[in-house]
């Protein structure tokens, strides 16, 4: 069982997002209002609190979705589930669809620490069913 601690939109691709605290899912779309939302198969990013935690022990100063993440969960290492492991949120069910990514040229945190842990720790997700997610809901694995 999981908690997230931050929900992050960006209405606007290729800038860091922002905890904008709850957001409405919209089932095989994403999430509302945020520039990566689409019917395609990396409709909402998930990145574990505990690997941010990390990350920040060695200097870096970020805020929640510096990494273009749009949940933030404590308690679950998204990275140790198959693909098609599916995760529930109240009403909100995510389908996990791709681990890690190619870290696109440029990426501030890159710049700044030499290092970022999105391409290795972030996954993606389809949303299966739709509904609203707030910081401080339980998430749990299916």
């Amino acid at each position: 069982m999981g908690q997230v601690i931050a929900v992050c939109i960006s209405e606007i691709k290729g800038v860091q997002k922002k905890n904008v605290h709850t957001a409405t899912f919209i089932e095989d779309y994403g999430i509302d209002k945020d520039a990566h939302a689409g019917k395609w198969h990396r409709q909402v990013s998930l990145l574990s609190f505990d690997k941010i935690e990390e990350f920040k022990a060695r200097g870096a100063v970020i805020t929640d979705g510096a990494f273009g993440e749009n949940l933030v969960v404590s308690g679950i290492d998204f990275r140790s589930f198959p693909l098609g492991t599916r995760f529930r949120c109240r009403e909100v069910v995510l389908e996990l669809t791709q681990i890690g990514k190619e870290c696109h040229q440029g990426c501030e945190i890159f710049k700044i620490m030499g290092d970022c842990i999105m391409p290795r720790e972030g996954v993606f997700t389809k949303v299966i069913h739709g509904g609203t997610i707030s910081e401080g809901d339980e998430m749990e694995v299916l």
